[in-house]
This record gives C-alpha cells, sequence and structure tokens, in this order.
C-alpha cells in the first residue's frame, strides 16, 4: 500500500498535513512509538535515513492505514482550541498572582479583561466555523443534548476525535485512553489504569462528568453502584467519563439525540 509515514513533530507536522493531506495517503504516528519499534528491530543509530526506513518498515509490519484527510476547518478548529488553552493557561496564572501595589493590581485586572475578551473572540469564532459545517453542526447538537456536556466540551471532542460516531465502544473508549489496562502475571494481578490515547479529550470530560455524576439520573446512578461496589472516587469518575464518550459516540452513530431516562 502506497503511503507516507510520518512522525508527528509538534507543529511541524501540521503544515504537512494541510499541504499534502488531500493529495496523498498520510499516516501519522507518535515519534516514541517509532523509536521504540527501531529499537526492538536492534536499531540504534537515529539519523533522518535512518529513521525513514525505519517508518517505511513499521507501516508494512503493522499494515498502518492512512489517516482521514481532516478538512481545512478541522485544522483550523485545531489552531483555535490550542490557542485557547494558551489563553486559558494566561488567565490562570494572573488569577494567581497576590500583588500588593494599587498599579500591579490595577494591571493585572486590565490583562484578566483582555485576556477574557480574547477567550471570548475564540470561542465565537470556533462556535462560528463548526456552525460553518452541515456536520459539525449536526453532531454539536447531538453532543449538547447530553446533560453535563457544555460548548466547549463538545467542541473539543469534535476538534480533537473526528472519528467520532463511527468508532464501536472499545475504539472510542481506547481513542480517548479510558479502556482500562490491565496488569497480570501468573497469579499476581494488579490494579487496572488507564493511560496514554487523546489527553486533552480526557481532560474535557472530567468537569463534565462531575456535573453529571449529581445532575444526570442515568449517570448519578452509576457513580453511586460503583461506590457501593468498592471503587474509590476517582475511578468512578474516570468510569463515568468512559461512558459520556461513550454515549456520544453511539448518539452520533445513532443520529438521535439523549433522552432522559423515563422521559
Amino acid at each position: 500500500m502506497a503511503r507516507v509515514i510520518y512522525e508527528a513533530a509538534g507543529a511541524y507536522h501540521s503544515g504537512l498535513e494541510r499541504a499534502l493531506g488531500a493529495h496523498l495517503p498520510l499516516v501519522k504516528v507518535k515519534p516514541l512509538q517509532a523509536r521504540r519499534f527501531a529499537q526492538a528491530q536492534g536499531v540504534r543509530a537515529k539519523t533522518a535515513a535512518v529513521d525513514a526506513k525505519m517508518l517505511a518498515i513499521m507501516g508494512d509490519a503493522f499494515a498502518l492505514k492512512p489517516d482521514e484527510t481532516a478538512i481545512k476547518i478541522q485544522h483550523d478548529l485545531k489552531e483555535l482550541r490550542s490557542f485557547r488553552a494558551g489563553l486559558i493557561k494566561d488567565r490562570t496564572s494572573i488569577r494567581l498572582k497576590t500583588e500588593t501595589l494599587s498599579i500591579t493590581r490595577r494591571q493585572s485586572k486590565a490583562r484578566l479583561a483582555q485576556v477574557d475578551k480574547q477567550i471570548a473572540d475564540i470561542n465565537a469564532e470556533v462556535e462560528r466555523l463548526i456552525s460553518s459545517s452541515d456536520t459539525l453542526a449536526h453532531s454539536m447538537k447531538f453532543l449538547r443534548s447530553i446533560h453535563g456536556i457544555g460548548a466547549v466540551c463538545a467542541a473539543t471532542i469534535l476538534i480533537e476525535m473526528p472519528e467520532i460516531g463511527r468508532l464501536d465502544r472499545k475504539q472510542v473508549a481506547s481513542l480517548t485512553g479510558l479502556a482500562s489496562m490491565t496488569r497480570q502475571s501468573g497469579q499476581w494481578r494488579g490494579k487496572s489504569f488507564i493511560q496514554g490515547g487523546r489527553k486533552i479529550v480526557r481532560d474535557a470530560l472530567y468537569m463534565p462528568a462531575l456535573v453529571a455524576m449529581r445532575h444526570n439520573p442515568d449517570f448519578k446512578v452509576k457513580y453511586q453502584d460503583l461506590i457501593k461496589a468498592g471503587k474509590p472516587p476517582k475511578v468512578a469518575v474516570t468510569a463515568l467519563m468512559r461512558k459520556l464518550i461513550e454515549l456520544a459516540n453511539a448518539l452520533i452513530k445513532a443520529d438521535r439525540y439523549w433522552v432522559k431516562r423515563g422521559a
């Protein structure tokens, strides 16, 4: 199979995707995965030529399939989401400061107002772009119907997980990094844990899971059942995050809104 295999290299690979995504089959792999594959092949050297050869071998060994072509709007939305994340950090940093002088307090207040306005502008542009796409706007309505998922979380899911609605339960949980990983060796069995996946989506699901735990009847019952079964609160909340993304995927796949139990 002809394809272009490349490593995700921070901000640099997005230019490649924008330029070639509509013309060539692209396969993006994580640098750590590529490096460990090379080490497993007994290759210790790391040069451009060696890396290229290892990526080609890796593609054949695992029969890597090309990623779905990301349309321009998807790239634009990702840039906006990333920029918004930086603004959120700036806002948190400003709020954590404890100035004692009137001039520093005044300037911090002005900076905070400026950052809040920039965040509002970014949110409005994200909303405009999603509304301009029939597919994204349609999916957004289904996501927002779920009690607990707000506009920011729904947008993050659509931006960072364009495959949503085309996956099965295990795939969407694994892609989000919410599938439990079991540790077992012989008679020994360690605690299950989660790892990997798209952390951005996972982080976006945390607060909605807490809201759903308190105000969504279905999720409230599930949380209480998990606690009664002896699960730690953190594990129970993680289970709700998985239930949220699985529900989001199922609704978009079925082309329907969420309906409260008993409604």
